[in-house]
């Protein structure tokens, strides 16, 4: 299982935001969303610009019925797709966004 091989990595190196991000992957995957937004926010602490971070986090808040909360974490990850001309995921971001 993903999220075990992943909780394994960070148990052995805490401090790892990659294996961390993983983690938070592997936890959508099962739709764990609260211990995933935990482990993005790590990942958001140790690089404020991680775009793709912010965007499952948006996500997860999504899915766990909390717009309020999503909408600022989506508007962060909106300005970081746009200053960092990823367009693909400023236009998915978008597309969030419309539906708060």
């Amino acid at each position: 299982m993903k999220t075990e091989r992943f909780q394994n990595l960070v148990s052995k190196n805490p401090n790892n935001e990659l294996f961390r991000f993983s983690l938070a992957q592997a936890l959508i995957e099962e739709e764990r969303h609260e211990e995933a937004i935990e482990q993005l926010d790590f990942c958001i602490q140790k690089k404020e610009d991680w775009m793709m971070a912010e965007i499952l986090k948006g996500k997860s808040l999504l899915a766990l019925s909390r717009p309020a909360d999503a909408k600022p974490t989506l508007e962060r990850a909106l300005h970081l797709a746009v200053e960092q001309h990823h367009e693909a995921p400023e236009g998915e971001i978008r597309k969030l966004l419309e539906t708060l």
